[in-house]
């Protein structure tokens, strides 16, 4: 009995982990300037395990000291809407869906480090079930 709980949670857990997004871009530690338009490119990793995108949000916060937890806080919202990642036209074996959006980086941030933020909801499975997580990379704005 303990095992087919077991079993069944591992799955679930399975399931969900394939239907997490990574930010592709910007990179990790990539200066920024207030103002400029960044392009923002979210992945989602193909799975076997059905799934209907729901929505994203992308955001941005300046941090004086460590950035904080964004499940605490996400800062201005630089998009918020749809998601429906796709394969890029010219393909490569190792591509994923993707998509890409350009996004402004407020005018109001200082120098120094901030958190970038992608908010994804999902519908996971033939039952389905709500997947909602939160991604970050820290930019540099100078």
């Amino acid at each position: 009995m303990k095992f087919a709980f077991f079993a069944a949670l591992a799955s679930l857990a399975a399931a969900a982990s394939a239907q997490s997004i990574t930010i592709g871009s910007p990179a990790e530690g990539t200066s920024v300037t207030p103002g400029q338009s960044i392009t923002v490119q979210v992945n989602r990793p193909n799975s076997l395990t059905s799934s209907q995108e729901v929505a994203i949000v992308i955001s941005m916060l300046g941090c004086s000291g460590p950035c904080p937890d964004p499940y605490d806080a996400l800062g201005s919202t630089l998009y918020a809407g749809s998601y429906s990642p796709q394969y890029p036209a010219n393909r490569l074996p190792w591509d994923q869906p993707q998509q890409n959006f350009t996004v402004t980086v407020p005018s109001y941030l200082s120098a120094g480090t901030a958190q970038l933020s992608v908010l994804h909801l999902s519908l996971v499975g033939a039952a389905p079930f709500p997947l909602y997580e939160i991604k970050n990379t820290t930019v540099t704005v100078v």
